[in-house]
């Protein structure tokens, strides 16, 4: 595999996952907040509760996005001039530390302590702390993957268009 084909690659599947981090921030996230907290906690779990189960092509999508990348930086180093190295590097370590770092470190954490609690059967006042702790520090730090995987997807394409 050449260098180019990795970082075409990784392009196309940094943006689905900014594509996909983006439709959380505009369009899942804020249409969810209107809900009373019970029936906000119960649709974010049965949402996550898709992605929990393990669909394939998500995982592809997913864990290709970074595996893919750092495929393009480890050829890209013998294959590539200076800047398109430099720029290949920085758009790989923004990506891995501002986007999959926080996936693994808070937002899965959040969502599995979402996934375990009883909503159903759990008082009003459990739920609304429940519903506290989680939404504003998920939302956060969704706004921050958001930008920087759009970020590095803008970086990888000003990559692809170096002579």
């Amino acid at each position: 595999m050449t260098a180019h084909i990795a970082l075409n690659l990784a392009a196309f599947l940094c943006s689905l996952v900014a594509g996909f981090l983006f439709a959380f921030s505009v369009v899942v996230m804020p249409g969810l907040k209107g809900l009373d907290d019970r029936a906000f906690l119960e649709g974010f779990r049965t949402i996550d509760g898709v992605i929990q189960r393990g669909d394939p092509l998500f995982g592809v999508v997913w864990i290709g996005s970074a595996l893919a990348l750092i495929a393009a930086l480890v050829l890209g180093l013998g294959q590539l001039a200076g800047p398109e190295k430099g720029l290949l590097a920085l758009a790989t370590g923004i990506y891995l530390l501002g986007v999959q770092l926080p996936t693994v470190a808070i937002h899965i954490p959040l969502n599995n302590e979402l996934q375990a609690l009883d909503v159903a059967g759990a008082d009003a006042e459990t739920v609304r702390r429940a519903r506290r702790r989680f939404e504003p520090r998920w939302n956060r730090w969704n706004r921050i993957r958001t930008a920087l995987a759009a970020l590095t997807t803008a970086m990888l394409l000003v990559v692809l268009a170096m002579p």
